[in-house]
């Protein structure tokens, strides 16, 4: 399985699918898409509206990998549930850090 998150120079990119009013905040593990690229399913129990939705998601990350919340910004996807997010820091520490996560499934 392909891991959803992609090393850079002095940050990592992770590619996420939220779903909002999800009920309850949780980190539902890795999916992979028709097209082939994985994702982190992330479900928050905020409402997408006024990005109360993404800052849910950013929090939720930050709490469960330990990472300060302040280097955890939006990419892309700001209205989508597909997103990407940039984390920055030490890419090994980063990586260490999310597949971690992978196994909170």
């Amino acid at each position: 399985m392909s891991r959803p998150f992609r090393p850079y120079d002095d940050h990592v990119r992770l590619a996420v699918r939220l779903t909002p009013n999800g009920g309850r905040d949780a980190i539902d593990g890795v999916e992979t898409s028709a097209t082939g690229e994985a994702h982190l399913k992330i479900r928050v129990s905020d409402v997408p509206e006024k990005g109360k939705a993404n800052k849910a998601l950013i929090a939720l990350l930050a709490k469960k990998t330990g990472i300060a919340k302040s280097t955890i910004s939006l990419v892309s996807g700001d209205t989508a549930r597909q997103k990407i997010l940039r984390i920055d820091g030490d890419p090994e520490d980063i990586m260490s850090r999310l597949e971690n996560l992978e196994h909170l499934r």
